[in-house]
């Protein structure tokens, strides 16, 4: 954690106006990288939230890794924002997270992988889902509007998109 604390601040000193931190699972040591930094941080979590609000869905499937989706830290600043995001089981969680580090982090793509996260995203969708939140950058390998009829939020794209946006103003 301090690696990253001392990284923000070294962005700061070299005119960084705005922090970004491009991994959904490291924003669980967001508060503490950036303590005592005075650019603000693009939080990827605040901006998905916005993004699933925005196109009037309220209650999102969480597909990421085992630690994003059993950990409070970004579904809390979800639910902080009028969400109410559905996550998998705990066979379906291990499961995606063995298929994220064990294929897709190796740039391997399994059909049969990407059939089990198309049941667990239909699964979720039975039980309320309205939309889905590909909450690693891996996710968006297996899961895509081709096989799914939710609305899809990719929070890799949607961050970039956003800190363009900031950079623009």
């Amino acid at each position: 954690m301090p690696a990253l604390n001392a990284e923000a601040r070294r962005l700061c000193d070299g005119g960084a106006e705005l922090i970004l931190l491009a991994s959904n699972t490291m924003h669980k040591l967001a508060d503490q990288m950036m303590q005592g930094v005075d650019a603000p941080l693009l939080h990827i979590a605040d901006v998905t939230a916005r993004a699933v609000a925005a196109r009037g869905c309220i209650s999102p499937a969480f597909i990421a890794t085992g630690f994003t989706m059993e950990e409070r830290f970004y579904l809390d600043r979800h639910e902080g924002q009028g969400l109410r995001p559905l996550v998998p089981d705990a066979e379906q969680r291990r499961d995606i997270n063995r298929i994220i580090f064990d294929e897709l982090c190796r740039n391997e793509v399994v059909p049969a992988s990407r059939e089990r996260y198309i049941a667990v995203v239909r699964n979720l969708a039975m039980n309320g889902a309205d939309s889905v939140i590909l909450g690693c950058t891996e996710v968006c390998l297996l899961l895509d509007e081709a096989n799914t009829d939710l609305p899809l939020f990719d929070t890799t794209r949607l961050h970039c998109e956003a800190a363009l946006d900031a950079a623009a103003l």
